[in-house]
């Protein structure tokens, strides 16, 4: 038996922290725990089939789910593309070299190849719709952020008046996303313009390498509150990563990625591995500042800071970070911008249109369809595993931040991911588009594979790319 192959309950105790159980009984509980995993991916698969059956008999009953392929928002149309033999490369070179190389490389060497390697990725799923329609234009249609950057000439002025042209009935209201989301994320679009970077392909380009990026930032934190072992087998996951369907090209991936080194620099402040912890507390704030100007919705991701300082034991950082995420807030409020009163015509913006008619009882669990798709097999199979390593995690973590072994503290970080997911779809302010906007919670799902058994790592490697393969190629996805 390869120590690679046993669980944190393949011990007598059951908890990871006793003498190895006999042979015998551990080979069993191994394979209990197999079939376990296929069967929790065999129930994503059904709930994905579920989805797409029922969505397609009340879409075609009385249209109100608003989407042409449900529960995607999506339309049937197989094609190829130049970006289809890069995207196939990269998934079988991934599935291949990735496990053993993620185990080898040297650790900065690591950080390098993982954000170079989904970079390659999110990049060639994009390009399988072709270089205009996959990347230039993806962020220049009518409902994007690039269309009314020369409303923006006067900053201050248009942040004074952004709350007044949020409703569908305001005069000059304003496109989908930019009504959807706080004025900071089509000030991303703005600033680049204005630095000459202008036009969809700087603003896809930006990001994807940006997005990219959350990839480091889940690694670098899965290491300091795990172990770097855990690190290393959850990294050919993150960058294989199904989303990068919906990541390339798309707004959500950056906000993905400011979201996941907020996390990141508060863990590095909280474990003290970093050389200026306070420095790391208060950019962490920053960002987590930023992050909540980028998208109502991911204040949800306070429940994943939550769980870096229950994992690392400490409240240290809290006052330091809490300093740096004011700045954000004050700074768009002394500017003219209410987010509260935003936030709130939103709502009613949201319930004036098509979020006001999709009927809650089909989005609320076909969300977690799309979820299953956008975070792979594999991540599905790791929270099962998640889910029956906590109980015990968080028992030994009131003994001492050691205790827990690293599996527990990873099965923690990612079921609070989960929970922040799960508060967001109940919230019925996210009925359908999940695939794509939740992807800042997504990103934290896919470390759960690191719980699988290294023998059988490629095949939940492929479990999890070929399904967005085909979605790539065979449906042409929205926004």
């Amino acid at each position: 038996m390869k120590t690679e192959d046993v669980t944190p309950t393949d011990t007598a105790d059951g908890t990871g922290h006793g003498p190895p159980a006999p042979p015998d009984r551990t080979n069993d509980r191994v394979r209990r725990a197999g079939r376990a995993d296929l069967i929790a991916a065999a129930a994503g698969v059904l709930l994905v089939v579920a989805a797409v059956l029922i969505g397609r008999i009340i879409q075609d009953r009385d249209g109100t789910l608003f989407a042409q392929w449900p529960p995607f928002l999506a339309s049937w149309d197989p094609h190829l593309g130049p970006g289809t033999p890069a995207a196939l490369t990269m998934a079988v070179l991934v599935v291949a070299y990735g496990p053993p190389l993620a185990a080898r490389l040297p650790w900065r060497g690591l950080l390098v190849s993982a954000w170079a390697g989904s970079t390659a990725w999110v990049f060639s799923m994009a390009l399988i719709d072709g270089w205009y329609r996959g990347v230039e234009r993806r962020l220049t249609t009518k409902h994007e952020y690039l269309r009314v950057i020369d409303r923006f000439a006067d900053i201050p002025a248009t942040l004074r008046g952004f709350t007044d042209h949020i409703l569908v009935e305001a005069p000059g209201n304003w496109p989908a996303h930019i009504a959807g989301h706080p004025p900071g994320a089509t000030l991303t679009f703005v600033w680049l313009d204005r630095i000459g970077l202008g036009g969809g392909a700087w603003a896809a380009v930006w990001c994807v390498v940006v997005g990219s990026s959350a990839v480091l930032a889940a690694l670098i934190t899965v290491r300091v509150l795990a172990d770097e072992r855990m690190a290393r087998r959850a990294a050919p996951f993150l960058v294989l990563a199904p989303a990068a369907v919906w990541a390339g090209v798309s707004a959500d991936g950056y906000f993905a990625a400011v979201a996941a080194w907020s996390v990141a620099l508060l863990a590095l402040a909280a474990t003290r591995r970093v050389r200026f912890p306070a420095a790391a507390a208060v950019g962490g704030g920053l960002l987590f500042g930023w992050t909540c100007y980028l998208s109502y919705g991911l204040g949800l991701m306070a429940a994943v800071l939550l769980a870096v300082l229950v994992l690392a034991r400490t409240a240290r950082p809290v006052p330091v970070f809490l300093l740096g995420a004011l700045v954000v807030p004050v700074a768009f409020t002394l500017a003219g911008f209410n987010w509260w009163t935003a936030y709130h015509l939103l709502v009613e913006r949201y319930y004036q249109g098509a979020g006001g008619v999709r009927p809650y009882g089909y989005w609320v669990w076909a969300n977690l369809a799309c979820a299953t798709v956008a975070a792979g097999l594999a991540a599905v199979a790791g929270l099962r595993r998640s889910a029956v390593v906590a109980p015990g995690a968080v028992q030994a973590l009131r003994r001492g931040p050691v205790a827990a072994s690293p599996e527990g503290r990873l099965a923690l970080l990612v079921l609070a991911a989960l929970a922040a997911l799960l508060a967001a779809d109940l919230s019925g302010m996210s009925k359908a588009e999940t695939e794509r906007i939740w992807q800042p919670f997504l990103l934290w799902l896919l470390p759960a594979a690191a719980l699988l058994p290294r023998r059988s790592v490629r095949w939940w490697l492929v479990a999890s790319a070929v399904p967005a393969l085909l979605v790539n190629h065979f449906l042409w996805t929205g926004w």
